[in-house]
C-alpha cells in the first residue's frame, strides 16, 4: 500500500468527521457526511476489503444519504435562526 495516499485518505476522514460534528445545517452536514462514508469507502478498498467497500459505497453513501436529504426535507422549521 501507499503511505501517502493512506494519510491523505485518513486525513480527509477526521476533517469530514470533525466537520460534520460542528455544522449547524443539516443538509450541508449530510452532504459532508456522506462525502465522509465515501471517503471511507475508499479507505476499505485500498486495504482489499473489496466487499466492506462495496456495501459503505451503497448502504453509508448511497442508502442512508438519500434517506437523511429526504428527512430533512419533509421536516419545517419552528424557528428563524
Amino acid at each position: 500500500m501507499i503511505w501517502q495516499i493512506d494519510l491523505l485518505l485518513l486525513t480527509l476522514v477526521v476533517i469530514c468527521g470533525v466537520t460534520t460534528i460542528f455544522l449547524k445545517d443539516l443538509l450541508a452536514a449530510t452532504l459532508v457526511f456522506s462525502v465522509y462514508s465515501f471517503l471511507m469507502c475508499l479507505l476499505w478498498a485500498e486495504m482489499g476489503a473489496v466487499d466492506v467497500a462495496f456495501t459503505e459505497a451503497t448502504v453509508g453513501a448511497g442508502v442512508s444519504t438519500m434517506l437523511f436529504i429526504a428527512t430533512i426535507l419533509r421536516t419545517t422549521r419552528r424557528s428563524k435562526d
